[in-house]
């Protein structure tokens, strides 16, 4: 399966109380999981930068990668951006395919 990364970024107002963001983060992972049920989770972090989260996931085509994103957005995400990821060696492999 192709291999997606979420960067999502939450409102400040979400950062203030920690129990209320972990169910929030529980009720979108239930979610996805009801509703994208062949999602495979690789990780889930907390990162610096422009985004609160990164994620990482498998999912059987772009139209399931973009119902992950809209959930993330109907439930809080201010952002989410979304990235199809290609193994290092299937790249090498497309570079060599071109470079012949």
């Amino acid at each position: 399966m192709p291999r997606y990364i979420l960067m999502t970024r939450l409102a400040p107002s979400a950062l203030h109380d920690a129990e209320a963001r972990r169910k929030a983060g529980r009720r979108w992972l239930d979610r996805v999981q009801e509703k994208c049920p062949e999602v495979k989770w690789a990780a889930h972090y907390a990162v610096l930068g422009p985004y609160d989260f990164m994620d990482i996931y498998d999912a059987p085509d772009a139209e399931t990668a973009q119902k992950v994103s809209l959930l993330s957005r109907a439930e809080g995400a201010v952002a989410a951006e979304s990235w199809q990821a290609l193994p290092y060696e299937q790249y090498m492999k497309a570079l060599e395919d071109i470079a012949t």
